[in-house]
């Protein structure tokens, strides 16, 4: 992963998202769903410019590695991949929504999302706790002298 430049800072925005379909249901032992959902989630990477990494469907859930602007809030990330994604799907097989849907949403409530970086927790912890001991020492001999 590389680390992307904004006007006003520098860093990377990468999450690995999980997204688990109403009940559990394994919709996407289906292809034709599986081949939509899919289709809908590079779509929509395309239009707000985010970038797939990876993305896994299986049967019960999918599994998606993306990474967007830091402008852009997780919630508003995964709001719009479940929203039209699930829109999409909704509106391609409606027997769907007649047979097993309560309240006609698609995906679950919840979701799964967790930061991904290049360096551990505790890589970060040694190097904030290590610079600012260095930082300290510098200070403490430039004001000695």
């Amino acid at each position: 992963m590389e680390l992307k430049e904004t006007q006003h800072g520098y860093g990377q925005n990468t999450y690995h998202l999980v997204f688990v379909p109403k009940c559990r249901y394994k919709y996407f032992m289906y292809q034709g769903i599986k081949k939509l959902c899919k289709k809908a989630f590079y779509g929509i990477a395309y239009c707000y410019n985010f970038k797939i990494h990876t993305l896994e469907i299986q049967p019960d859930h999918v599994h998606l590695f993306v990474s967007f602007a830091p402008s852009i809030a997780i919630s508003k990330v995964v709001q719009l991949f479940k929203g039209i994604s699930a829109h999409r799907i909704l509106k391609a097989f409606p027997d769907i929504r007649n047979t097993y849907l309560r309240r006609n949403h698609f995906w679950s409530a919840g979701k799964f999302y967790r930061s991904v970086g290049n360096v551990t927790a505790e890589t970060i912890q040694h190097y904030i706790e290590q610079s600012q001991h260095g930082w300290t020492f510098e200070r403490q001999t430039k004001l000695r002298a």
